[in-house]
């Protein structure tokens, strides 16, 4: 078992000027009893730590709130959008200026129309290490007709974002996307472990040597994923793989 807990720097400052971080944070405390939350820094970021269903949950609750916040902005740039379009019209001029005015905003609808086709998100939220092995062993989940498949990595959780056409066939699409890439990451937590090597001496030298010393072994050992860090080596695969890897890399 390796992936049990752990722990995320969340970053709130987008709900600036519409909560009270404050609030907001007893709020998502309220909302996630089971996780440990760390003092609110002024920056608006706050370390939460427990495990990762849990810390799953809670970052799909702030991207609801922010996804209705986005919202909420679109609906108020559309009403003064159309407050202006009401005054423009109130402003006659020429036959003729109006109706160059009419043809110029006919071709701005037929533009907005196209630029704010619906499109429908799907979010899924998983353990960094998991993520990057399916980027490398499984790409084909993240791969489909019609669908932008996108990852954004905040430490030890990535947030997957699958968009797809706002039609019922695309949101259908979207929907077996998601359902791919969980079920994928939930075995893949069933059978993964992660092994961390760390530097001796972390120099870059060291650094240097490890890499060589991964890149020579790497192909007899090609089930294993290698991500290189600044002071250490996190190798990720099935524990006999895991283990085959680091047994020749002592060696």
């Amino acid at each position: 078992q390796v992936f049990l807990c752990v722990t995320s720097t969340l970053s709130v400052a987008v709900f600036r000027g519409r909560f009270v971080l404050e609030d907001l944070v007893e709020e998502m405390k309220k909302q996630s009893p089971a996780l440990d939350f760390g003092p609110l820094q002024p920056d608006g970021r706050i370390a939460v730590q427990g495990s990762f269903p849990a810390l799953r949950k809670l970052r799909e609750f702030l991207l609801l709130k922010a996804k209705s916040l986005s919202e909420e902005d679109k609906r108020e740039e559309k009403s003064h959008q159309r407050l202006r379009r009401k005054l423009q019209e109130h402003r006659g001029a020429t036959e003729m200026r109006n109706s160059a005015t009419e043809m110029r905003n006919s071709a701005t609808e037929m533009r907005n129309s196209v630029q704010d086709e619906p499109r429908e998100t799907q979010v899924v939220v998983l353990d960094t290490d998991i993520y990057h092995y399916m980027r490398s062993f499984h790409p084909k989940t993240f791969q489909a007709n019609d669908l932008v498949i996108s990852g954004v990595t905040d430490g030890d959780i990535t947030t997957v974002c699958i968009e797809s056409p706002g039609s019922k066939a695309g949101a259908a699409r979207g929907l077996r996307a998601r359902r791919m890439i969980e079920n994928s990451s939930v075995e893949l937590q069933r059978i993964l472990r992660k092994e961390r090597i760390s530097f001796k001496e972390p120099s870059r030298g060291e650094k240097q040597r490890y890499k060589q010393l991964c890149e020579r072994l790497k192909p007899r050992h090609p089930g294993v994923l290698i991500l290189p860090y600044d002071t250490h080596v996190d190798v990720v695969g099935t524990s006999a793989a895991v283990f085959g890897f680091t047994e020749d890399l002592k060696r």
